[in-house]
This record gives structure tokens, sequence and C-alpha cells, in this order.
């Protein structure tokens, strides 16, 4: 009798473990917390940081990466004076200059200040970050080449004219132009990006190069007074230039065989938005609208704002009008593209984010004054500055860190079911335990 009754508690205690052992965490309705895992995790996706005015050589404005629904402000940092510069965003790393003649560097989570580097003039001009450094034309007529890290000087290379536009880096090369009012006649740069050593210029005769260089299919596209230009990005000879009738101080985007870019100024075709064959410079299509900026190109639409106080959406194939939407002044700052959004900054002292698709308005924010950088989108977050002294960065609020791996959700009786099945275990181990005594001793009342 005393060998069977300890074999079926056994037997009991074993059905209860291996019952609540195999309890399945998606039986269980009740939710608890998350667990954090180490091994055997999916990799992180690569992040598409925002290198260079406008996202890349080619200046598409567009990104890959999630972008914010909210105007909740993560962080905002004050320099010297106004930002009209528009941040570049690499490696956890805000770079963006202002006009109290510095670059700054800021942790693109918390907007701490890193480093900071005072060149010689204001810099209007938009930072480029490539192997390791920050790229900066100033109106002090140079182009400053700084170690990303620590802000230090790596090399600069004096020009013949002030900077205003950006530089584009790509293939080891800095592309960049220059006015035509510092004695000299205005020209295209390239650049050794390591060295600093002149490759090749091209003179454009005495006009102003505000027009930042666009870089794709062995070419550069770059504009001015009454011409857009492709020149050989290896050699700097001409390829093709279209004669406008129009100034050019706008990026051009290239998307496939497609150069954008917009027309400013007196003459018939200002104030129009222009598509030009990228192989051969041929007139494709136009749009007229007020003065319009640095166009951005994705889901085979275009987006860019106005003088005219709006921000277009054209069909890219043949510049039919999508939507428009109107702000509360002048657009002078180039839309970014993410996430099925468009950011774009305004005279109004307003950051807007639109639905590419329709153009409806999900959400604004009112900095202290006028917005004419371009916003950079970057690991789920938007980056942008203003004429109110501040770099602002928008984003989700930040989650709880993980320790030791990714975060997993999990039920709330898959982490309990254990120490039920222990707590169970001793509680018949005890019964059993306390059933065996008592039947011991009544039969030892019995003998």
């Amino acid at each position: 009798m005393k060998v069977k009754l300890v074999a079926g508690l056994t037997l009991t205690m074993l059905l209860v473990t291996m019952i609540f052992s195999a309890i399945p965490a998606r039986g269980l309705r009740a939710r608890v917390g998350v667990l954090t895992l180490a091994p055997n995790v999916q990799p992180v996706a690569a992040v598409d940081w925002w290198p260079m005015f406008r996202h890349d050589p080619s200046h598409t404005g567009y990104s890959t990466s999630t972008a914010p629904n909210t105007n909740n402000t993560i962080w905002n940092y004050t320099t010297g004076d106004w930002v009209v510069s528009s941040p570049a965003v690499a490696d956890g790393k805000v770079y963006v200059g202002s006009w109290d003649n510095k670059t700054y560097c800021l942790n693109a989570s918390t907007g701490a200040h890193i480093w900071n580097y005072t060149i010689g003039r204001s810099q209007y001009s938009s930072p480029a970050v490539a192997d390791g450094m920050v790229f900066v034309g100033s109106q002090d007529n140079k182009v400053y080449a700084l170690n990303a890290s620590t802000g230090e000087l790596v090399w600069n290379y004096t020009l013949q004219d002030s900077v205003t536009c950006e530089p584009t880096v790509v293939g080891g090369k800095v592309y960049i132009g220059s006015h035509g009012d510092g004695g000299g006649s205005g020209h295209v740069y390239a650049l050794d990006a390591t060295t600093g050593t002149l490759l090749w210029n091209y003179s454009t005769g005495g006009n102003h190069v505000y027009s930042s260089p666009a870089v794709a299919d062995g070419k550069v596209y770059t504009g001015w007074w009454n011409q857009i230009v492709a020149l050989n990005a290896s050699t700097g000879a001409l390829v093709w230039k279209c004669i406008m009738l129009a100034g050019s101080f706008t990026a051009p985007a290239v998307n496939g065989d497609i150069v954008y870019i917009g027309g400013w100024g007196p003459g018939v075709e200002a104030n129009k938005l222009h598509a030009l064959n990228a192989s051969t410079g041929a007139p494709l299509w136009n749009y007229t609208m007020g003065s319009p900026r640095s166009p951005a190109v994705a889901y085979g639409k275009v987006y860019v704002g106005s003088s005219d106080n709006k921000t277009y959406c054209l069909d890219a194939s043949n510049g039919a009008h999508v939507w428009n939407y109107t702000t509360g002044s002048y657009v002078s700052s180039s839309p970014a593209v993410a996430d099925g959004k468009v950011y774009v900054g305004s005279y109004d002292y307003k950051v807007y984010c639109l639905n590419a698709s329709t153009g409806a308005h999900i959400w604004n924010y009112t900095t202290g004054y006028w917005v004419w950088s371009s916003p950079a989108v970057a690991d789920g977050k938007v980056f942008v500055g203003s004429w109110d002294k501040k770099v602002y960065a928008f984003g989700p609020p930040p989650s709880p860190p993980a320790v030791g791996g990714v975060i997993v959700p999990v039920d709330k009786f898959a982490l309990l079911a254990p120490y039920i099945a222990l707590a169970s275990t001793i509680l018949v181990a005890t019964a059993a335990t306390a059933i065996y005594v008592k039947h011991a001793k009544h039969r030892k009342k019995k003998q």
C-alpha cells in the first residue's frame, strides 16, 4: 500500500510539472512587460543616414528611414546666431553650421554638444560627411575638412571666391561651386577629399554658383545665370549645357535619366521647375510657380517649395499637378521626403509635415523665427535649423533600454509557469508527506 501511494503521488507531481511547463505563450491572454533575449536575434537594419545636403550625391531629398508622425520635440540646441544651414546626420551625430562662424557637432539622440569649429566667416553652406570627415564651405573663400569625431582641422583649400552652396562628396572627391564676386570669375571645383588637392575647376564666366552640384552617372550637374550644365565628374570637361532665360540658384535633383532644377530671377523661364534629359540636357517639361527651391524626388513624384507660399507635388514623368499645400509665408526650405511624409520649413516660423500622397496636413511646429534650413531625416527623427539660432530634433519619445538584447513581448504565464510548476510540486509533495505520516500512524495504532 505504501509503495502504491508514493508512486501515485510521484506521478501526480510529474504530471503537474509537465502541464505547467508546456503552457504555450500564445494560449494565454494576459500580457506583461518585456523579456530581453540576447542569442539568436535578428540583425538590426543599417541606418539610412542623411550625410549631406539633399541626402545623397544625386540630391533626391529622399530617405528610407521611418519618420515621426507627431511634432514631439526630442531636443533643441541653441547656437550663437541664425541657423540657415541644413543639418547633415551621420553615425549618430548631427553636423550643422551657424552664422556665428561655427560648425557644430551634436549628439543626434540627445542634442548634447560634442565639438564646434570656428571658421573665418558665417556659414550658409550645409556640411557633408564622408569617410570620417566633415566638409564645409565658407564665405571666407575656403573649403574646410574636419575630423568628424574630434572637429580637428584636416585641411582647407582657398578658392578664388566665397562659398554659399553646399559641397557634394562622392568617390573620394569634393564638388563645390563659388561666387564670382571675390575678384575671381566664379567656378565649379573638384578637390581630393583626403588631401584637399585641386583636381579640376570649371569657369562660369563670372557667374555666381549658388547651386549645390548633384553627381550621378559620372556627371556633375549644376547651374548659374542663364544656363544649366553637365560636366564630366573626372575631368571637369563640359558634357552639355542648356541655355535658359533664367538663373538657377537651387540644387538639381537627378533621378534616372531626368534632372529637375528650379529657375529664378527675370526671364521667361524663371519661376518654373524644369525637367531636363540627364544625358543630353534637352528640355522635357516645366511647371510654373513662384521661385522654386531645391526639389525632392520620391514615389514617382517631385516635391518642391516656392516663394508663392506653397509646397507642390508634381508627377515626375510629365510635370502634372498632383497637389499643393499653402503655408503662411514664403517656402525657402527644400523638402525632405520619408516614410510617406513630406517635411518642409516656411517663413511663417513653422516646420510642416504633410502626407506625401495627398498633401494633407499631419502636423506643424512653430519655431522662434524663419525656417530657411532644409530638414534632414535619419534614424526615425527629423532635424532642422531656424533663424531663432536653434537646431531642432523631432521624433518619438525614447523607449526604455533593453538589457542584453532585443525587447520581445511575452505572456504573463509564460514567465510564471516555471514558478507555478515548482510551487505545485512542493504543494503536492507536502500533501503526500502528510498523508503518508497519517497513514503510518494509523497502521501503528492498529498494531
